[in-house]
């Protein structure tokens, strides 16, 4: 299960059919449910693929989502318009070099200066990579730290000539420089779905922190339910009840949020 991306493969499925002009098919149903009057409109399961009809405008279709948690969510798809493409191969001489970013970000200036220098070094010591494939490395390895820099540039050597302003201290065209500050810290209580069998349990052993905040949500649920907040984390069939589940994902995120807070971690808001 995709669980937070639930639903994404249903619009990727009907992008693909708008993309080659095809209604797939109805999967999982062998016949029509005898519970819908099928004669009285025009909806029909798709029981094969078939061409999706001429109207001669744009393909449209909806793609409806329903959580088991009560969230409801329907996208509506279009066509996307034709794009021209050019009748003549372009020479190789006529292409203008796309502009590549080159991120840079070190620990106080002089780390972000010694972090331009380093790479002004590699550059010129290995002439193989490409602008693009350093870009995508500086942007996918290397950790964010608080002083950062952008060079942006649609060659080799102009990225080169801002590394070099960067690596100097100086301004210069294509080149963006600023602080980051860490973020502000959310905690997200999630919905139903995140739940199996077991959860906590380890926990309540291993935490006295978890495990008593544990017992004040199990001791403030006693009075509205029937069951022991400890006894269903093992109960699969408990957990498969809505009326047990939702109280038991609360006091999990509870007491969750307790231990976070027993390390440091405060949160300025909570979601969910």
């Amino acid at each position: 299960h995709t669980q937070a991306a639930a639903g994404v493969a249903g619009v990727i499925k009907m992008v693909m059919a708008m993309r080659h002009g095809v209604l797939p098919r109805t999967l999982h149903v062998d016949e029509p449910s005898p519970h819908v009057d099928w004669s009285g409109g025009r909806v029909e399961l798709l029981t094969a693929t078939t061409p999706w009809p001429t109207t001669g405008g744009l393909r449209r279709a909806g793609v409806s989502s329903f959580g088991v948690s009560g969230t409801n969510a329907h996208v509506i798809l279009e066509q996307a318009p034709e794009i021209a493409r050019p009748t003549e191969p372009i020479e190789e001489g006529d292409r203008k070099a796309a502009a590549v970013a080159w991120v840079l970000s070190g620990q106080g200036e002089a780390g972000l200066r010694a972090q331009a220098e380093r790479l002004r070094a590699f550059m010129a010591a290995d002439l193989r990579p490409t602008p693009a494939e350093v870009g995508w490395s500086l942007a996918s390895t290397r950790t964010t730290l608080s002083h950062r820099a952008v060079v942006v540039g649609a060659g080799r050597d102009e990225l080169l000539r801002g590394v070099n302003a960067v690596a100097n201290g100086t301004p210069a065209p294509g080149v963006v420089r600023g602080t980051g500050a860490s973020g502000d810290v959310v905690f997200v209580f999630p919905g139903q779905g995140s739940q199996w069998v077991g959860m906590a349990l380890e926990l309540v052993e291993s935490s006295p922190v978890f495990a008593e905040r544990m017992r004040a949500c199990a001791d403030a649920l006693a009075a509205f339910v029937e069951w022991s907040l400890f006894d269903v984390l093992g109960d699969e069939v408990a957990l498969g009840r809505v009326d047990v589940v939702q109280p038991v994902l609360w006091a999990v995120m509870v007491s969750l949020a307790e231990l976070w807070r027993s390390y440091g971690v405060t949160p300025s808001v909570v979601v969910g």
